[in-house]
């Protein structure tokens, strides 16, 4: 079984504590985020996990306790993003210095092939047009080339429960522009993020992207990865697509133990979180000592 923990909110960054005691007490639970009311109970036993995946911006809270899980013989991987947005785009977020920091201590930790990079998503605005997205890349890229050895890419995709988020970056002087509408143009600057990225000795992928990138060195990758996965753990993990993604993703199965609505960062681009005062209500209903990440995740059920 592969976790992943968790493409619904920032785990690693504020849930530290909880996913622990978790991995202390050998199970969690987890609630459909369609019917709240049917939760699944998973085993977390080393034994029944061949591998963790780590989604994060910053994963303050989880790093005191990598030793603990290392010495329980528990196998993980990080696929972190790291941008270099203005703050109307990252409100709550460390310093990008704190941020790479943490990175390259981490990969020193554990080995550049399970730290992967994410520049993701690329956002095109009347402030972050493809100059400065080539600018950024190249900056965040040679501080962490010695310390990972890809980057996963993917230009913004829009979901309605951003629409809030989006117009705020329009009030704060940011409005989309559509770039990414232009193919060629766009393409073209795939491309250039390409070659910066082999300039640095990474290897470029995409997070099931829809527009068309054939011929400008990038490969079509998995976030969950199957390859990779059998690199750090021995172990063949059954190559299925997982059928609960995008049509375009590549990821193989796993089981997500985290909740949508949960993450505090506020980035108005993150399509796990909506309205700013659904979090505030979810975390409300945090108690780490509870098998389920929220009990509001849940229908507001008590915990076995």
């Amino acid at each position: 079984m592969i976790v992943s923990a968790s493409r619904r909110t920032d785990l690693p960054a504020y849930f530290g504590e909880w996913f622990m005691r978790r991995i202390r007490a050998g199970y969690c639970e987890v609630a459909n985020p369609f019917n709240p009311r049917q939760v699944r109970r998973v085993d977390l036993a080393p034994d029944q996990v061949d591998c963790i995946v780590f989604w994060t911006r910053h994963p303050r809270s989880l790093y005191p306790y990598l030793i603990e899980l290392d010495r329980l013989g528990f196998v993980y991987y990080f696929t972190w993003t790291v941008l270099d947005y203005p703050r109307c785009f990252e409100p709550q977020l460390p310093a990008l210095e704190s941020r790479l920091r943490m990175f390259r201590r981490i990969s020193e930790r554990i080995g550049p092939h399970r730290v992967v990079w994410r520049y993701d998503p690329i956002v095109f605005t009347s402030l972050t047009g493809p100059d400065f997205h080539l600018s950024a890349f190249d900056r965040i890229a040679a501080q962490l080339a010695p310390y990972a050895d890809s980057v996963v890419v993917s230009v913004y995709d829009h979901y309605r429960k951003l629409d809030a988020g989006m117009a705020e970056l329009a009030r704060s002087g940011a409005p989309l522009t559509g770039f990414e509408n232009d193919r060629e143009a766009l393409r073209r600057f795939m491309g250039e993020l390409a070659s910066i990225a082999a300039s640095y000795g990474l290897a470029v992928r995409s997070c099931a992207e829809e527009h068309d990138l054939d011929g400008t060195g990038i490969s079509e990758g998995a976030c969950i990865d199957p390859e990779r996965i059998e690199q750090i753990t021995g172990r063949h993990p059954t190559p299925d697509k997982d059928p609960g993604q995008r049509s375009r993703c590549s990821c193989v199965r796993s089981i997500d133990i985290g909740a949508y609505d949960t993450c505090p960062a506020g980035c108005v681009y993150c399509y796990a979180t909506g309205r700013r005062e659904r979090v505030v209500g979810r975390l409300s209903s945090h108690d780490p000592g509870s098998p389920c990440l929220v009990e509001e995740a849940r229908g507001g059920t008590s915990g076995a």
